[in-house]
Order: C-alpha cells, then structure tokens, then sequence
C-alpha cells in the first residue's frame, strides 16, 4: 500500500520497472520513498516482499515520475502524472518523442525521454537519455540519478535517439541470436551440450567484460588475438567472406528505420 507522497513513482511494474526498483533499492535508495503503480495484484506482492517498496493501483503523487507502461498508454499516464503536480517525468517508452510526452505533460513538468535496455536487468545496462527545451541540468541529473542504479547513462540528442535503439536497445538481440548459433555450432563440432552452454555464455560474458575493461580498440582486442594463419584467423576469414561487416551495417538500418517508423 503507497503511503504519503513518494521521492519517485515508478508507473508499471513489469519487466524494466523491476529492474528499475532493485536497482535503486541495491543502489541505497530507500525503499518507502518508492512507490510502484501496477495493476496486477500478484506482481504487487512480489515487489512489496522482494524489495519493501510501496504500491499502488493507481497513480499516486511524487517527487517524480518514471513511466514505463506500453507506448500506447505513455501519453495518457504523462497527462495524469502532471494533474498530480509532478514537475518531472521520465519515459522508458520506444519510440515516444520529448514533444509528445511534453504535450502530454503540460508547460508544468518537465519531460525526459530514455531508451534503456535489457541488460539493466542485472544493472550492467546502457542507457541514453534526451530531454525536452523546458529541461534543464538539474532534470538531467535527476534522470541519471534514477537510471544509473542499472547501468551507464549517456545523454544524446533527439535526432540520435533511433540510431541508439537500433544499436543498445536492440543489441542484446544480436548478441543472443550470435550465442545461439554459436552455441548450435558447437554442438554440431562435437561438444556435448552441456559443455557448449558453460563454453558459450562463459565466452560472452569474459569477452564482454574484457571489451567494457579495456582503453583499446575492439579493433585492437581481435587483432591481439588473432595469429596469423592461427584458427581463429581461418573463422575470422569466413565471417569477413559472408560479409559480416556489411550485415551488420544493415542490421542497424533497418532497425534504426522501424525506430523512426514506430515513433510517427
């Protein structure tokens, strides 16, 4: 049950709201100064037990507010959430722009627009971040304050915003495609099952770290481990021939276009 007036409201208790509440609650936020709106009853048990935040049915009065509802519905919640009196809103929607969601809010609470993506689920997730001309530092500040208990937050102009989901917010899908077919190789080469899983997520993982860890280049990383005429110049040498660069080059444009489409 949501008690009093909360320092952040977080509207929609799915998936990234979730992530959004444990990280916070890990990050040292306290958890009664968190209220949750979810209309599921079972969901709002399960946040109350694993993180003692507050919830609601229904939109409560905040410091803030973090929308993070289905595209459709964002427009309607911003409205509400500034008939509350809140000065400040934050949506996680794809594909909803600043003006729309400042529209929606009103000449009285500022709007911030954010594309986060799924590793925030374990809080090593990157977020970018771009606000309406009614926001100023301090609203930035306060976003990052929110969406950096689950990971790393840039600030990018608007007109980047379809360019960062095509490639953050969509990423981990080619990641996970990459570790699947990876992973069928491997059985295919001999490996039992088991063994290709452990091998599999252990690469993505050591890798990854190494990538995030590391001044150099990706560039560099491959070159530092690719002998020449070694195995891994001779895999190297079929992705380059299927034209993996080009692929990849695609992805992202198309990606990037449905992001532009679905924000119209």
């Amino acid at each position: 049950m949501a008690s009093g007036t909360s320092k952040l409201v977080i509207i929609g208790g799915g998936n990234m709201g979730t992530a959004l509440v444990g990280g916070l609650v890990h990050g040292g936020w306290n958890p009664q100064e968190i209220t949750v709106v979810e209309i599921d009853a079972t969901k709002r048990a399960v946040l109350e037990a694993d993180y003692g935040v507050n919830t609601s049915e229904v939109i409560v009065s905040a410091e803030g507010a973090l929308v993070a509802v289905k595209p459709g519905d964002v427009a309607n919640v911003c409205a509400q959430v500034s008939g509350l009196g809140i000065h400040r809103v934050l949506s996680i929607a794809a594909g909803i722009s600043v003006r729309t969601l400042q529209d929606a809010a009103g000449a009285s609470t500022k709007a911030i627009r954010a594309m986060p993506n799924t590793p925030a689920l374990v809080r090593e997730g990157v977020t970018a971040i771009c606000g309406s001309d009614a926001c100023t530092e301090e609203d930035f500040a306060w976003a990052e304050s929110i969406l950096s208990a689950v990971g790393v937050v840039v600030r990018v102009p608007e007109s980047q915003m379809d360019a960062v989901t095509a490639v953050a917010g969509s990423g981990p899908g080619y990641i996970f495609l990459m570790a699947e077919s990876l992973l069928a190789a491997a059985q295919e080469a001999g490996l039992p099952a088991h063994v290709a899983d452990v091998l599999v997520r252990q690469l993505f993982r050591g890798a990854g770290i190494l990538l995030a860890e590391s001044s150099e280049s990706p560039a560099t990383l491959r070159e530092r481990v690719t002998s020449p005429n070694g195995t891994t110049a001779a895999g190297l040498a079929v992705m380059e021939s299927a034209g993996l660069r080009e692929t990849m080059h695609n992805v992202v444009k198309a990606a990037a276009a449905r992001s532009a489409e679905m924000g119209k």
